[in-house]
């Protein structure tokens, strides 16, 4: 599994101001919970790019004075007029305690229902789970070769070890729908169909 390291620094000075000061540094604030103590640090913006800008499940290691800490992004804010990243949360991997984390759907396969023509569309992207930091993995793999036109695949139909799903179940994660192309088709040869009777 993908993990990226970051080296970031402890932030003593809080408030408006020390916080405008690591932000004209190119520096994000950001807290790690989970642990046995919340860490505040300070980290470069650009080093944090790889984290935030990506479809992809990581895991994180922080380094800090010297010392890593194993962790995965838990929620991000943003600027709401320059849309930059002004702050992050971490959360600590402690290896017998649970960790709620949302994990990236990948749909494999053919669907036979696009194979007869239709099209694969995708209601969901990634799945929230909570599941032990050692099973953590970088995507959830979902056949959709049974898949045909006008059904879909809900989160309960999602088979998973190791993982609670929190997600309704009843939710339509993809779904193979009808083109127009095929629909079209469809038309022309009903008519033909009755003709021949």
């Amino acid at each position: 599994m993908k993990a990226i390291t970051i080296e970031g620094q402890l932030r003593t000075e809080f408030g408006k101001s020390a916080t405008r000061q690591l932000r004209s540094q190119e520096l994000v604030p950001g807290v790690i919970y989970g642990g046995a103590q919340e860490i505040n640090f300070a980290a470069p913006a650009k080093a944090l790019r790889q984290l935030v800008y990506t479809p992809d499940f990581r895991l994180v290691n922080l380094e800090i004075d010297g010392k890593t800490t194993r962790c995965i992004l838990k929620d991000l804010q943003f600027d709401k007029v320059s849309d930059e990243l002004i702050h992050v949360d971490l959360l600590e991997l402690v290896e017998d305690r649970k960790v709620v984390a949302t994990i990236p759907l990948r749909f494999t396969g053919t669907a036979a229902g696009v194979r007869a023509g239709g099209r694969l569309e995708t209601k969901m992207k990634a799945l929230k789970v909570k599941t032990l930091p050692k099973y953590l993995k970088e995507q959830i793999d979902v056949p959709v070769d049974t898949l045909e036109i006008g059904a879909n695949l809900r989160v309960q139909d999602v088979v998973t070890e190791n993982y609670e799903i929190m997600n309704s179940p009843r939710i339509p994660i993809v779904s193979v729908v009808t083109t127009r192309a095929l629909r079209q088709a469809e038309a022309a040869a009903a008519p033909a169909a009755k003709g021949k009777k």
